[in-house]
């Protein structure tokens, strides 16, 4: 049993089975124990490894995008350029290392980065020191300003709740203890005023997952761009709607239970773009396949600039990664990309509304 595991059952035997969303935050977030504040997540050594940490591609055309968003909007002086979730640090490096070539823009940038993570910050300071980063514990602390933001793989790990249809009620599925061991459960069927409209696309035992938190920063970066400009790239898995159960854990690069090792698995679901999309109080894009999105920023023609450098195993890797990135039996098809950009304003390139 972990150490984490020993806290959730003392918590649910004193006070009752906790919702997944509790659970999913205590796990990810407990601050001794924890996912996140204890280890660096990414790359082989770690559970799970991100676009951005395949191939140097994936966070060029995300920086060329958002400058090609700066260009459109009349080149704003001062802009808060953001990432949530920062990884290593990674995607931001490759990002403005591309920016580089557009006269003025990382002058005119002002670095701002959504991170909790010691660790994490750590390694972001490494990579991204000289462009003098400026860390926050949430959305709301960024500038007001014009902000043109990435959010990769973000959204997944925010602590969902599930909720199963009984006629025109919902049981919350919940998290409790049966013969000593963690186990999921059931509530009673009660009325859902905020899953009302699911009641017209959902049928008698479907599962669906809200996300209260993402829905909030998803509103306050819609805000923010409505106000003074900029634009959003949302990158993740998920879809249109949420239907059915995707919670999941990860470890070790390979599916897990999520009960099993508290505290020692990555935690996350698929996300609701629609929700989002609904929530942000600005001008959205089409939900697009990762894929295409790619491609239509020309990733093919940045990939064979790149092969022409390279041979042997170096060549197979970049060949690899590209198909990784864009294949829909790879991360082609189960990654999705949203934008957010002012009413009236040109949308994202690769992107379409």
């Amino acid at each position: 049993m972990t150490p984490l595991e020993e806290i959730l059952h003392k918590r649910i035997a004193a006070e009752g089975p906790m919702s997944i969303a509790e659970y999913m935050s205590l796990c990810l977030m407990h601050p001794q124990y924890g996912y996140y504040p204890t280890r660096d997540p990414l790359g082989a050594a770690g559970d799970f490894i991100t676009a951005p940490e395949v191939s140097q591609m994936f966070g060029e055309l995300l920086g060329l995008c958002l400058a090609q968003c700066w260009m459109d909007q009349g080149r704003p002086e001062t802009f808060v350029l953001a990432e949530l979730g920062p990884g290593r640090g990674t995607l931001m490096a490759d990002a403005t290392r591309a920016m580089r070539g557009v006269p003025g823009m990382l002058e005119a940038a002002r670095l701002h980065l959504v991170e909790t993570s010691p660790r994490l910050r750590d390694e972001q300071r490494r990579r991204l020191g000289p462009l003098m980063p400026v860390w926050h514990e949430s959305v709301a602390d960024l500038p007001e300003a014009p902000l043109f933001l990435l959010a990769n793989e973000f959204f997944d790990a925010l602590p969902i709740r599930q909720f199963l249809r009984a006629g025109d009620a919902w049981a919350e599925r919940v998290v409790g203890l049966r013969d000593g061991a963690l186990r999921f459960g059931l509530t009673e069927p009660v009325a859902q005023a905020a899953l009302a409209p699911r009641l017209a696309d959902t049928s008698e035992g479907d599962l669906v997952e809200t996300c209260a938190p993402a829905q909030g920063i998803a509103e306050e970066l819609g805000r923010r761009i409505a106000a003074h400009g900029g634009a959003a790239l949302i990158v993740d898995y998920g879809a249109e709607r949420s239907l059915g159960d995707t919670f999941q854990a990860l470890r070790r690069h390979e599916r897990a239970d999520p009960l099993a090792a508290p505290g020692e698995a990555d935690l996350t679901a698929h996300v609701d773009f629609g929700a989002l999309a609904e929530a942000a109080p600005c001008a959205h894009t089409q939900l697009t396949p990762q894929g295409l999105f790619l491609e239509r920023l020309g990733i093919t023609d940045r990939a064979r600039a790149l092969a022409a450098k390279l041979s042997g195993a170096a060549l197979e890797s970049h060949v690899a990664a590209h198909r990784r990135l864009t294949h829909p039996a790879e991360m082609g098809s189960l990654f999705k990309t949203l934008g957010f950009f002012p009413e009236g304003a040109t949308p994202p390139p690769g992107l379409l509304t």
